[in-house]
């Protein structure tokens, strides 16, 4: 009998104003089996709910808890020391006013309990951002000249801060048996594969670090294909989204406004990307087994993200829901089309 890998679900960040609860609920009308909640939905104010609550909120709507996404807090704790205003968004306002120290310390203790948790509710599966470990000049990406002088060296300043400030964070991680899946990403510390195996490279292959493959950033030269290819082994979580670039716009003008930006992101079935290809890839690198493996189950999520300059949040989510369930999910081939040929 063929074999379906995978199942449709959504992430929970773009929809925070929902509880879990309504957020389980939306997911599972829109056609969703599975969602990968925000770390922010399984609060409690200033504390975690109880692993008990989450599993007893996941099995009342029979959804699949996917992973959890936590990108917001990793990335704040590993840009925090260059005291950059744009980390407050993701912070309760007197910890968001404290010194780029205190709140490093804070959110390396936030991650701390929230992989605890996560280790409670048998996720094995984070889906994160590195911060700008190596400061704002190398996220630019720009190949200019002053990355190194005389008495200064960014790079090497960089890898030797990515390893001290991740170190605790990587320790609890191993311990749990949790991979931390790095979405490649502009303004992280890594936005490239290249960047990535790097930080791999000088944290002595560390296993804790993991990728969570997006296609929808690869728009800057490197195609979705070569960027997951060299991390295959790597790529423990996934995002399904696409884009498109409109000709003749700089990416990197400096517009506010999303609808007024070169690259926009689009519903899976009219961009730039084809999504079965994507979802083919996926499993030629070994993704949902790698997945299946980690978290026990017998099936991969392929997660939707709402991000849109002009769709409605929740109709966006709905309409990838509809897209996966419909056009990814399909089943696999147990051996080669040649197979059936012949006398």
């Amino acid at each position: 009998m063929a074999n379906v890998v995978y199942h449709p679900s959504v992430e929970g960040a773009q929809h925070g104003a929902k509880s879990l609860a309504d957020f389980l609920d939306y997911a599972k009308a829109a056609g969703a089996t599975g969602v990968q909640p925000s770390n922010y939905m399984l609060q409690d104010g200033r504390k975690f709910k109880s692993a008990q609550e989450i599993k007893d909120t996941f099995a009342q709507r029979e959804m699949k808890l996917d992973g959890v996404s936590a990108h917001c807090p990793f990335w704040v704790h590993t840009t925090a020391w260059t005291g950059s205003p744009t980390i407050k968004p993701f912070l309760p306002p007197d910890v968001a006013a404290k010194s780029p120290t205190a709140i490093e310390t804070w959110t390396e203790n936030y991650l701390v309990r929230l992989m605890g948790l996560c280790a409670e509710l048998g996720v094995k599966v984070v889906p994160m951002f590195w911060g700008v470990a190596s400061g704002w000049e190398l996220a630019t990406g720009y190949p200019w000249g002053f990355w190194a002088g005389g008495d200064y060296d960014l790079i090497k300043k960089g890898q030797e801060r990515f390893v001290e400030k991740t170190k605790r964070l990587r320790a609890r991680a191993n311990k749990l048996g949790i991979k931390l899946c790095h979405e490649i990403h502009p303004g992280t510390a890594a936005m490239c594969a290249d960047d990535f195996n790097t930080l791999v490279k000088i944290c002595d292959g560390d296993p804790c670090l993991g990728v969570n493959a997006d296609p929808s950033h690869c728009w800057e030269g490197e195609g979705w294909e070569t960027r997951f290819r060299k991390v295959a082994s790597r790529v423990y979580a996934c995002h399904v989204k696409n884009f498109v670039i409109r000709p003749g716009l700089p990416l990197r003008a400096m517009a506010p406004n999303w609808p007024d930006r070169a690259m926009q992101f689009t519903d899976l079935a009219s961009g730039d990307l084809s999504m079965a290809r994507y979802a083919e890839m996926l499993i030629n690198i070994g993704y949902p087994q790698r997945y299946c493996q980690v978290m026990g189950t017998t099936t991969a999520p392929l997660i939707v993200e709402a991000e849109s300059a002009y769709r409605d949040l929740d109709a966006t989510s709905a309409n990838g829901i509809g897209y996966v369930r419909d056009n990814l999910c399909f089943p696999v081939a147990a051996g080669s089309f040649e197979e059936g040929m012949g006398a």
